[in-house]
């Protein structure tokens, strides 16, 4: 009897440490283009964490900040190769790998939170991420930068029209260029390092950001106006390389995913409380900060219209169609 007993404990043990006895030694390098104050960090960090915790310290995640690793282009090319484990990054960047994910890019794509929460979480966006491991990526979990607003230095943005003559940066692709115009402002493509420089010169008069970025960027200093325009919404995609992720076991793999599911919550959490303690940091440095009414924000909706129109040909109208019966049955 006694010897039974203790055969079963030895088997429970064996059981609870599983995932640890078939993790195997190993450093994950995870890099991020932006600095550590960015919201993605803050995912990063938990992620570290988790991994360690799960794999009882075997498997440790090294984090690199700042571009260490390279541009984000530079970055998805070596996680192909095999060569870095690990990034986050704009889920619209990568409509370069995979045409159909530029529709995040979309303008008013979604109303709130909830919305674009279920989206990502959803069969939608576990489709979008599949699509990725043609092109040597997997996809893990959708973190966020959040929505997008509108800052300038000539005026306080309170109707559309106001918009109009505005020299804008846009991240450099076909569909932000898109909706820039639409709006009669100047769409201006340029690298992010590059927009506080233009800003403080005058070579641009405005840009657009969400509310965690313009604040850790410092845009306060050479921008007076804020919109709260909530234009855009930035998923971030936390992806790997498949090149890697296939020598992994699946207990490795298991621990990767789960924590990277784990490291969503916090990130996004941390991420959506940031945002009204940057709008009063934004305040108190002395922008302005106004809020479109409700028949200003369906003006807009009107004016993405052809926008969404044009481009649901190149991102493809069966995905365009899933998307947007996916929000109908949301907002039942």
């Amino acid at each position: 009897m006694k010897r039974l007993f203790i055969k079963s404990l030895v088997a429970l043990a064996a059981v609870a440490t599983v995932g640890m006895a078939v993790a195997q030694e190993r450093t994950l390098k995870f890099g991020l283009v932006a600095a550590e104050n960015h919201p993605a960090a803050a995912g990063m960090k938990k992620f570290a964490d988790a991994v360690a915790a799960k794999s009882g310290g075997k498997m440790k995640v090294q984090l690199f900040f700042n571009g260490a690793l390279g541009s984000d282009q530079a970055v998805v090319s070596a996680l192909k190769g095999g060569t870095i484990d690990m990034t986050v990054l704009n889920s619209g960047i990568l409509a370069s790998e995979a045409k159909e994910l530029a529709i995040f890019d979309f303008p008013f794509l979604f109303a709130n939170e909830k919305e674009s929460d279920a989206i990502v979480d959803g069969p939608v966006g576990r489709k979008m991420h599949k699509l990725l491991e043609a092109k040597g990526l997997i996809g893990l979990s959708y973190w966020e930068l959040g929505y997008r607003h509108i800052t300038n230095s000539k005026r306080a943005l309170n109707k559309v029209e106001d918009i109009e003559g505005l020299k804008l940066r846009v991240i450099p692709n076909p569909i932000n260029v898109a909706w820039v115009k639409a709006l009669g402002a100047n769409p201006t493509p340029m690298p992010f390092p590059e927009v506080y420089a233009g800003l403080e010169q005058k070579a641009i008069d405005g840009q657009e950001n969400p509310v965690s970025v313009i604040a850790s960027s410092k845009f306060y200093e050479v921008q007076k106006f804020m919109a709260l325009t909530n234009h855009q919404y930035n998923p971030q995609s936390v992806i790997f390389s498949k090149k890697i992720w296939d020598t992994l076991t699946p207990a490795e793999r298991k621990i990767i995913d789960d924590s990277a599911d784990e490291a969503t919550q916090e990130q996004r959490s941390k991420a959506r409380a940031a945002v009204a303690a940057n709008l009063d940091l934004l305040k108190k440095n002395g922008m302005t900060v106004t809020q479109f009414a409700p028949a200003e924000v369906a003006k807009l909706r009107e004016k993405m219209k052809p926008v969404i129109a044009q481009f649901s040909a190149s991102v493809g109208e069966a995905t365009v169609n899933e998307m947007m019966a996916e929000l109908a049955k949301l907002r039942k």
